[in-house]
């Protein structure tokens, strides 16, 4: 599974015009599941990303976790994180995983954060969806499952 990180001060995603999900200080999490992903994948993304200690101590450095920082997440699925530039400047989608099996494994992943205890709002798998954000630094990271052994 591939995410794209972001630390932000507020973020919020809407459909048709309504808020459907908001979180102040804390992440952003864009997340693609990618074909052949599983659910080890969804849980380790989960857990990389709740140690990832990027938000600021009292001493102003980059050295606390999520938990710690006492700070929620708002999920969005996004499959164009699976983008294949190679052939040219229309990107393929190909890489990432059927609408079924990505939908089962984004509603995993936001399970695995929730039972690892951070507060979740979700976007809305496959809508059209207007995503605001305040991002804080800016922090902006990427991770991939594949760059890793997910053990499973």
């Amino acid at each position: 599974m591939r995410a794209l990180v972001q630390r932000v001060s507020e973020a919020s995603v809407a459909v048709d015009g309504t808020v459907i999900g908001a979180v102040g200080p804390g992440l952003l999490i864009l997340v693609c599941a990618m074909a052949g992903d599983g659910e080890a994948e969804a849980l380790a993304l989960a857990e990389r990303i709740v140690k990832l200690r990027i938000f600021k101590d009292e001493a102003g450095k980059m050295n606390l976790a999520l938990p710690a920082a006492g700070n929620a997440a708002l999920v969005v699925s996004q499959f164009t994180l699976a983008a294949d530039t190679s052939r040219g400047n229309r990107p393929g989608f190909s890489y990432a995983a059927p609408p079924d099996e990505g939908r089962r494994l984004y509603e995993r992943f936001s399970a695995a954060l929730r039972a690892l205890g951070i507060t979740v709002e979700n976007g809305e798998f496959g809508a059209d969806m207007k995503v605001s954000l305040l991002n804080d630094g800016p922090v902006t990271i990427w991770l991939d499952t594949a760059d890793r052994p997910v053990k499973g």
